[in-house]
């Protein structure tokens, strides 16, 4: 093959890897500056490609570059892989096929951590502490849990076995259990807290959400639900369709709820509410920090800039660049930044990321938010006039720090001690109702526990737990975990949240919210209310 021609061929090879699955016959239209550069690029391929002292194909090197391209541009900007593109796209769906169980590593072991009520997992008898040492035959210590849970996962209908070592038992299990369509919810637990206060967590949003916190707020409504608090502290996002869709649950027909600026003209869009809220009259509180990011970043900014509730916790993290995702060749994807989130009230969501280890670990301004990318810290005000911080996230209305816990009980939650424990002591020793509560006694066989199990020394133990409140807090992570390990995950949740001072915070706050509602009422009734609340027409 002639130089020229082979030089050629590259040149399309790497262009088609690129661009093509984005911008097909376009590649035709380079200007002569990206005519050069790609010229340049080709030969930096070749010359790699025939004389690295390693075997490399042209596929890893376009790849590798393709990754560093978009490392320069900002921290959202993504390549996504073949592998990578397809487990986005099943996070998006609101269900897969699949066994329900939810799984994690404990002690470098794959291990159940709650089955799914009503899924083949739950039928076919396995618990909570199952460790699942082979999937179709092959040891799953090697395995990364991504692989585990892709090879779990197949088509309805299918079937895979599994070898089961459960604590008490002698021999394994060997179980062959048939896939089912699993749901894959995003509200994950919904109960009332208190008589009168409703509680959901939203952990992301995808296809499912909006219809999920509809089904949520008419169950708490049958139950009573005189207020509604929404966990949003580890919602790192999703899709922004259903976060509108959640928002317009609660503000009113017309509302903005989130505006998007780029560079293009048809970046420029406004979201306004479509409908009238569901509950116009329940006071609403929001828990945030710093994993709440993106589209859970614009519930909250979108329920406080217009007043139809109050954010307690922590700062969120400050994720406002828009991904519009786009199909290249092989499988691959690119998610790329084609925008950025304003609130209703024009503040930036994003932060400064000119600095990527800032950005990885963002410290408060003193002036109340986190600096933004390209603007100041600077005031805006909601619809009743209340001053809210630009800056990048969202500023909570009442700040609240989380559980600081002592470095013993760190200790024995990375060693999954409280979990292990649970399991040995449910196991031919179940609880019997949700309202059980630890005795001394169970610190005590804890304590003793520990020491068998090498964990700790007597003397560790005791120091460990003899800081104020350290043996409380013990119990109370024995008490969730057993009740995990018993009735489920949500029971651990409920347990937990006894003790967290976000959570406890937000429920003794739902008069102030009730009258800020009352307030943001009496604006809605003023002859000039389509102007002061920035309602469309």
């Amino acid at each position: 093959m002639r130089p020229a021609w082979k030089a050629t061929s590259v040149v399309l090879f790497a262009t088609c890897l690129l661009f093509g699955g984005v911008f097909g016959d376009r590649l035709l239209a380079l200007n002569s500056e990206a005519r050069e550069s790609l010229h340049l690029y080709t030969e930096l391929l070749q010359v790699a490609r025939e004389s690295y002292a390693g075997e490399v194909t042209y596929r890893d090197l376009v790849t590798a570059s393709i990754e560093g391209m978009v490392r320069t541009l900002d921290p959202h900007t993504n390549f996504l892989s073949a592998e990578a593109y397809s487990s986005m796209r099943d996070r998006q769906r609101s269900s897969f096929h699949g066994l329900g169980i939810l799984v994690g590593i404990r002690n470098r072991q794959l291990t159940v951590i709650t089955p799914i009520d009503g899924t083949p997992a739950k039928r076919m008898g396995i618990r909570a502490g199952d460790v699942i040492t082979a999937i179709e035959g092959d040891p799953t210590e090697p395995m990364s849990i991504n692989e585990a849970v892709r090879r779990l996962k197949g088509r309805k209908g299918t079937t895979v076995e599994i070898t089961i070592v459960r604590p008490g038992l002698d021999d394994p299990l060997e179980l062959t259990i048939e896939r089912d369509e699993i749901p894959q919810t995003t509200v994950r637990y919904v109960h009332m807290m208190t008589p009168e206060i409703g509680y959901m967590t939203i952990s992301d949003f995808n296809r499912g959400t909006g219809r999920e916190v509809s089904e949520a707020l008419a169950k708490l409504r049958q139950e009573g639900m005189q207020g509604l608090l929404i966990d949003l502290r580890a919602n790192g996002g999703g899709l922004l369709d259903q976060a509108i869709e959640v928002v317009e649950l609660f503000v009113p027909r017309g509302a903005k709820i989130v505006e998007t600026r780029g560079r293009t003209r048809n970046s420029f869009q406004q979201y306004r509410a479509s409908q009238d809220s569901a509950d116009p009259d329940v006071p609403l509180v929001i828990l945030v920090g710093e994993g709440t990011a993106s589209a859970a970043e614009i519930l909250a900014g979108a329920i406080q800039d217009h007043d139809i509730g109050l954010i307690v916790g922590t700062p969120t993290w400050g994720k406002g660049l828009v991904q519009t995702v786009y199909s290249l060749s092989y499988g691959s994807g690119l998610a790329l930044t084609t925008a950025k989130y304003y609130t209703p009230s024009g503040r930036l969501i994003q932060r400064d990321y000119s600095s990527w280890y800032d950005y990885a670990n963002p410290t408060d301004d003193p002036a109340g938010g986190i600096e933004a990318e390209g603007e100041a810290v600077q005031a805006y005000l909601t619809d009743l006039g209340r001053k809210v911080y630009g800056g990048g996230g969202i500023e909570p209305d009442i700040r609240v720090e989380p559980q600081e816990l002592s470095s013993f009980i760190q200790y024995l939650m990375s060693r999954n001690a409280f979990f292990d424990f649970a399991v040995e002591s449910v196991n031919g020793h179940p609880i019997e109702a949700p309202d059980w509560t630890p005795s001394e006694e169970k610190l005590e066989q804890f304590r003793a526990w520990l020491v068998e199990q090498s964990l700790a020394t007597g003397e560790e133990v005791d120091e460990g737990l003899s800081g104020p409140g350290q043996s409380a807090v013990a119990l109370r992570y024995i008490e969730a975990e057993i009740k995990s390990a018993s009735f489920g995950i949500e029971e651990r949740f409920k347990t937990l949240a006894k003790d967290d001072p976000q959570t406890q915070k937000a429920l003794t706050i739902f008069d102030q919210a009730r009258e800020l509602l009352a307030q943001r009422q009496q604006l809605e009734e003023s002859p000039d209310r389509t102007s002061s609340l920035g309602l469309s027409n």
